[in-house]
């Protein structure tokens, strides 16, 4: 049995503060103090574990998994990459899951209230579980931009919310996923809180026409890196975790 090894801490460079003006509700949901590192619990660097029995045959197919009477409207592409730690190895049988707005920039949501229509056909939520090389991949329609009450006039880029297990609870990842050549990229307040450019170039699907469908899908390729692993021994307790 492998023994479960620590992981990299994460670089706050890197990723955004947590307290940002310019995107506002961060005001009311950053915290007022220092964050505490907490040591990682057994708990935390084992599990979950998922199967593939827990995925039903269409839960990658986001075109097909909610149609009604017909397929979606929309630009159909394919979102597909691998799945790799910081060392760049791939992170085998995790589960990923996505949820996103359909083509007209609305969410299957009873609070979103936005005047673009619901897609009877279109459910918006999907998952699947990367194979032993880290690989995953769903087909789905191109979700619309959409307004949002932060100023006067913002507008969310298009994007897919995406929610990763990784090898355990420490590799845990919420993330979005934003298309290549966007104009609104540039324009988003919750992307300009992120403060790193190669940072902002990860977030951003490329296109991948050598993986697309001719006259059937556009494909974007996304590559996902969880947090690596590592034991770094200093006066025999773990440091730096």
């Amino acid at each position: 049995m492998k023994t479960p090894a620590e992981y990299y801490q994460r670089n706050p460079d890197r990723h955004p503060p947590a307290y940002a003006p310019g995107y506002k509700t961060s005001v009311a949901r950053s915290p007022r103090y220092a964050m505490i590192s907490l040591n990682q619990s057994a708990g935390e660097i084992t599990g979950p574990v998922f199967g593939h029995n827990d995925l039903g045959p269409l839960d990658h197919d986001l075109i097909k998994n909610y149609t009604q009477t017909g397929d979606p409207v929309g630009e159909r592409i394919i979102v597909h990459g691998r799945v790799l730690d910081e060392n760049a190895r791939p992170v085998p049988n995790t589960l990923v899951e996505v949820w996103q707005a359909n083509a007209g920039g609305r969410y299957r949501h009873k609070k979103d209230m936005y005047l673009a229509p619901i897609d009877p056909n279109f459910g918006g939520c999907g998952r699947t579980m990367t194979d032993e090389n880290g690989y995953y991949f769903f087909r789905t329609v191109k979700p619309g931009a959409y307004p949002w009450r932060n100023m006067v006039n913002n507008w969310r880029p298009a994007h897919i919310h995406f929610s990763l297990f990784g090898s355990s609870f420490s590799q845990r990842l919420i993330t979005q996923l934003y298309f290549e050549g966007d104009p609104l990229i540039p324009l988003c307040p919750i992307i300009q809180t992120i403060g790193d450019p190669d940072a902002v170039e990860a977030l951003t699907a490329k296109l991948d026409m050598n993986a697309s469908i001719p006259l059937d899908c556009i494909a974007y390729r996304f590559d996902i890196v969880l947090r690596g692993r590592r034991s770094t021994l200093f006066e025999n307790r773990l440091e730096g975790n």
